[in-house]
């Protein structure tokens, strides 16, 4: 049984999973909503390298199925607790989540708001076209939601 006993104390695993869970909400907060919804091969690759750095920071040297069992449950219970006080407290909610960005606004491209979300021009257009609009014209409101993806409201015809 010795496969399921971690080889480094209990509590230094959940303070570990803890710390490396408060870095990666923070960093991927930071990181700003784009990131999230229009993942490319680029950013695939940075999300799989974080994982492969992070991974002996989260386990030490503890291999042992019950470590990483351990180290699972931490991560869902804080997850958990996460979403639990971002939908109960205003104010937690405003610190680990994004809030939407007005990206088109009456047919014109808010080109500050496009630029502080780090998007260009082409990728908007390539959103608008996923959404059935061919003409930034056609769009009432484009708005940068808080996971990452457009939604559009089209004019309506005149």
């Amino acid at each position: 049984m010795e496969i399921l006993i971690p080889d480094i104390p209990v509590i230094e695993k959940l303070l570990r999973t803890a710390a490396i869970y408060g870095f990666l909400l923070v960093s991927f907060r930071l990181a700003g909503k784009r990131q999230l919804g229009q993942m490319s091969p680029f950013d695939l690759i940075v999300l799989l390298v974080i994982s492969n750095a992070v991974q002996n920071a989260l386990i030490g040297n503890d291999n042992s199925l019950g470590g990483g069992l351990i180290g699972a449950a931490a991560l869902l219970v804080m997850n958990g607790l996460v979403a639990w006080a971002s939908s109960r407290f205003r104010g937690f909610e405003r610190l680990v989540e994004n809030t939407p960005t007005i990206l088109v606004q009456h047919g014109r491209v808010l080109a500050d708001n496009l630029r502080r979300e780090c998007m260009t021009l082409p990728e908007l257009r390539a959103a608008l076209r996923r959404e059935g609009v061919v003409s930034v014209g056609d769009v009432r409101y484009a708005i940068l939601e808080e996971d990452g993806r457009v939604s559009v409201v089209r004019r309506r015809p005149a």
